[in-house]
This record gives C-alpha cells, sequence and structure tokens, in this order.
C-alpha cells in the first residue's frame, strides 16, 4: 500500500463532517452530486457557498454556510472539499489552517502547490487534483 494510498484511506475512515466548499445547487454540477454520495455514505455534509443559502444534500435541502468559519460553528469540520478555481485555494487553506482543520481535498483540476505546502506544514493532511467520490467508491470505508 502506498503512502497516498494510506493517507486517503485514513482521510476517508477518520472524516465524519465534510465541508464542501464551492457548492452548487444545479444537478448537472461535479459538486452537488457529490456532496449527495457523501451524505449517503454516512457523512455531514456542510455546503459553503457565499451565494447560496441552502442547497439540496441527498433527500433533503439543507442550510448553505457563507464560510469555513461559519460551518465549523455548527459542527466541527473533518475534511474541507474544494470545487472551487485553483486560484482560490490559499484563502481556503488559511481558514482551514486557522479553524486547525485536519484534512483537505481539493477535487480533479484544483492545484496550488504553495498553498498545500503551507497547508502540511500547518499539519493538514492533503490531497490535490483528485476527487473524493472516485476514491471513495473504489474503497469499502
Amino acid at each position: 500500500m502506498t503512502m497516498m494510498t494510506e493517507k486517503i484511506d485514513r482521510m476517508l475512515r477518520q472524516s465524519k463532517v465534510i465541508a464542501v466548499v464551492g457548492m452548487s445547487n444545479k444537478p448537472e454540477r461535479a459538486s452537488y452530486n457529490i456532496a449527495a454520495y457523501l451524505a449517503r455514505n454516512g457523512y455531514r455534509v456542510l455546503p459553503v457557498n457565499p451565494v447560496l443559502s441552502r442547497v439540496p444534500v441527498g433527500d433533503s435541502e439543507v442550510d448553505c454556510y457563507p464560510t469555513l468559519e461559519a460551518a465549523n460553528a455548527v459542527a466541527a469540520i473533518d475534511l474541507v472539499d474544494v470545487f472551487r478555481a485553483s486560484d482560490a485555494v490559499p484563502e481556503i487553506v488559511d481558514e482551514a489552517i486557522r479553524l486547525r482543520i485536519p484534512f483537505l481535498w481539493l477535487q480533479d483540476g484544483v492545484m496550488h502547490d504553495e498553498a498545500i505546502a503551507r497547508a502540511e506544514a500547518a499539519g493538514i493532511q492533503c490531497v490535490q487534483n483528485d476527487c473524493i467520490f472516485r476514491q471513495h467508491a473504489a474503497r469499502a470505508v
């Protein structure tokens, strides 16, 4: 088993509350479908998008939070799943470090090596340019 495989296994197993940053209310968007998948698989999903107030997640509609800090005030976030452009990552990393969130996941196509290095130096375990749905579905977590 590779170190990355072990890290992903640990992240998926230890996380209970996942903040989906860049959550969409459009069914054709990956964030919409992946949030629903995560909710169906036992995770508590906290959507984060400053322009939406409520969004569907799985079978119910839930509050959408403007920031990670607002979501974290509702339930301690274990993992931040990022569906934003790569240039938004440094600000998200700053907030994750400040809130001491243990895990950060950047979805397919989202990368920022410098911000990831800062996050890892602060003790956050990170994955970038990978799909949490694809990784979860490939395992019996």
